[in-house]
């Protein structure tokens, strides 16, 4: 609807009876001039009907937000399929795989929502209690619909899929050596969230390339799979094997 639309539809729901345009003016801020227009609209498009009292009076009486509400649904749901089989028709194939900036905590999140619904195979999570309240619902959806779902969680969430809690290091411990909350979303392997959260501010990235999808995959696959060699050989083992083998001393140290 237009904005005059909206209006008038508002003003004729909160009258609860027949009211003639002069009325529907008057309660909408529509103007006079225009809100015969106005109503005749929302009479063709079904939202509201006339109602005749008396010869040369003319009253109108909305659908009920209900019925209405149901329509609109029913009318996006179409629009979508429609769209659904219509764009990917005409849509060319990317020359480079899409990359691109996330610079707020709210875009991140809603980007990590959509590689979550898009997932059909696999979805990998490395993610804290904080961003998997947003993230939760989409996810249990996905693992509802058939896709293996692996989360890495950094404290206690609902369990979804199958979760690995990130008890070696202590999430704490990790906290205070990154300095902030990495999140990591990966969907079928093909397209990736990855960014950080702390003192109220992010940033991250999105990527379609592969690539970086598979590796931010095998990031999650391996850390997972330190938990369970954790939870296995003991945490204390671990600290001894990372302590004292030449290897794992090179890899973990810090320049």
């Amino acid at each position: 609807m237009s904005g005059y639309e909206s209006k008038a539809y508002v003003a004729l729901v909160a009258a609860g009876k027949p009211i003639n345009g002069y009325e529907v003016a008057k309660r909408s801020g529509v103007p006079r001039s225009t809100v015969y227009e106005t109503l005749g609209k929302l009479v063709a498009r079904g939202a509201a009907y006339e109602v005749r009292e008396e010869p040369d009076a003319t009253g109108y009486l909305p659908l009920p937000p209900e019925a209405l509400l149901d329509r609109l649904r029913r009318e996006f749901d179409g629009s979508l399929d429609a769209l659904k089989s219509a764009l990917p028709a005409v849509a060319a194939e990317p020359e480079a795989h899409l990359i691109h900036g996330l610079r707020d905590g709210a875009a991140m999140l809603a980007r990590a929502e959509d590689v979550v619904a898009g997932a059909r195979r696999d979805l990998f999570l490395s993610v804290w209690p904080e961003e998997m309240a947003q993230l939760h619902e989409g996810v249990r959806a996905a693992s509802e619909r058939g896709v293996d779902v692996s989360v890495v969680a950094f404290g206690e969430i609902e369990d979804v899929g199958h979760v690995y809690r990130h008890r070696y290091s202590a999430p704490q411990a990790v906290l205070d050596d990154l300095g902030y909350r990495l999140i990591v979303v990966v969907g079928d392997r093909r397209e990736a969230v990855v960014g950080g959260f702390a003192d109220g501010a992010a940033w991250g990235i999105y990527s379609a390339d592969p690539a970086v999808a598979l590796m931010a995959a095998e990031y999650v696959r391996q850390d997972a799979a330190l938990q369970i060699l954790a939870d296995r050989v003991g945490a204390a083992e671990l600290d001894r094997w990372f302590a004292s083998d030449p290897g794992l001393l090179r890899l973990l140290r810090r320049s």
